[in-house]
């Protein structure tokens, strides 16, 4: 069929991609991000090291865990969300394998917060450590999620939550921008942005059902920017637009609502939707309303670093190239994009013809080095 034929070929074209000299990590990132993203199992065990980063030839053996166990201050608490964790593991697991992953999971995490003692425990942690545990096993689960722990989710493991609250105010401003209706009687309702937290720490883990549509997720968000999960919880939201405003316009009403995830959602439409508004308001831009009092600390910024690190190939160069190809010699049209809500008619617009091209229309990335700094989508505050 069509389909076989289109997944055969970008099999084909993501090998390509692990075996050129360099390894060509731009087009990886491509491939996370576009339709049915890394396909396999198999094909992430690859790839995802090389979207964080990590030499798979250098993994350190991991620890016995009778000696993280001893005097560890989170154990007695990450026991109690391993063991609640059941229907994280595919149904129909037998028991005795479920239990022992279930002590993999235990020890992969105590050893991440042993090495990392800046690092907090969270609730919620051990749904983003078992997705890697259940995809890559546990040598190679230890030292993503190690890496994952100090870049991407690093606002979520300190001491506070300061940083997690900072990071859901990005979710009114982004919605205000696509539609300010929905906004706005969210607003009135009172109903707050906790109802995506658990969306947010999770990266969705906890809170989808089917574990191919967790990994397709984790495929784009390995691949993007640390705030692209809080896109996507708006993307979400704004999906569901009719069915909020329908909504009695109370706190108790909206909270319930919105908190109750659809299982159903059109996954690769709302992953391709989320791009688009990524790179059409970009963190920076709504930074001010989002009240950014400690950027210096936060994800975004660390980023930069691992940014640098990741052989200059920048996740949102993938989608920046996208916009801009579509968009050259059109600069009345971009300096209008850059102005506030005013001009939101002229958004839709060009938003129309995003969501009409698709994940499927990512541009090849150019190599990392034309990235100019002072585009004007600036990414990085």
């Amino acid at each position: 069929t069509d389909f076989d034929s289109k997944k055969k070929r970008k099999v084909a074209e993501i090998y390509q991609a692990l075996n050129s000299d360099p390894i060509d990590v731009a087009a990886l990132r491509r491939m996370a991000i576009s339709e049915g993203g890394l396909l396999t199992d198999e094909i992430r065990c690859k790839v995802w090291p090389k979207l964080l980063s990590v030499n798979t030839d250098d993994l350190p053996p991991l620890p016995a865990g009778k000696e993280l166990r001893e005097d560890n201050k989170d154990y007695q608490q990450v026991l109690l969300d391993v063991r609640r964790s059941l229907r994280r593991f595919p149904p129909g697991m037998p028991d005795d394998q479920r239990e022992g992953l279930q002590e993999e999971l235990i020890d992969i995490i105590l050893h991440v917060l042993k090495r990392n003692p800046q690092l907090h425990y969270y609730q919620g942690y051990h749904d983003i450590v078992v997705t890697f545990l259940l995809v890559v096993g546990d040598r190679l689960a230890t030292a993503l999620v190690e890496k994952l722990s100090t870049h991407h989710l690093r606002d979520f493991m300190d001491p506070t939550m300061d940083n997690t609250k900072h990071i859901l105010n990005y979710l009114m401003p982004i919605i205000d921008q696509v539609n300010p209706e929905v906004h706005d009687f969210m607003q009135s309702a009172e109903v707050g942005t906790i109802f995506a937290l658990s969306w947010l720490i999770t990266w969705f883990g906890h809170v989808l059902s089917d574990f191919r549509h967790v990994v397709r997720l984790y495929d784009f968000f390995l691949a993007c920017h640390p705030l692209m999960p809080i896109y996507f919880a708006a993307v979400i939201v704004l999906y569901r637009k009719q069915e909020v405003l329908n909504c009695e316009c109370d706190m108790a009403s909206v909270h319930h609502l919105l908190s109750q995830i659809p299982q159903d959602l059109p996954y690769e439409a709302l992953i391709s939707k989320a791009g688009d508004l990524f790179v059409q308001f970009p963190p920076s831009e709504l930074a001010k309303e989002a009240a950014q009092q400690q950027a210096e600390r936060t994800a975004a910024s660390t980023f930069k670093d691992f940014e640098l690190a990741s052989v200059q190939q920048r996740p949102d160069t993938v989608l920046r190239q996208r916009f801009r190809e579509r968009f050259q010699g059109e600069e009345r049209t971009k300096s209008i994009l850059t102005k506030p809500r005013t001009n939101r008619f002229v958004k839709l617009a060009v938003m129309g013809l995003t969501v009409a091209l698709g994940a499927a229309a990512l541009a090849v990335v150019k190599s990392a080095l034309e990235w100019a700094p002072k585009f004007e989508l600036q990414i990085f505050p």
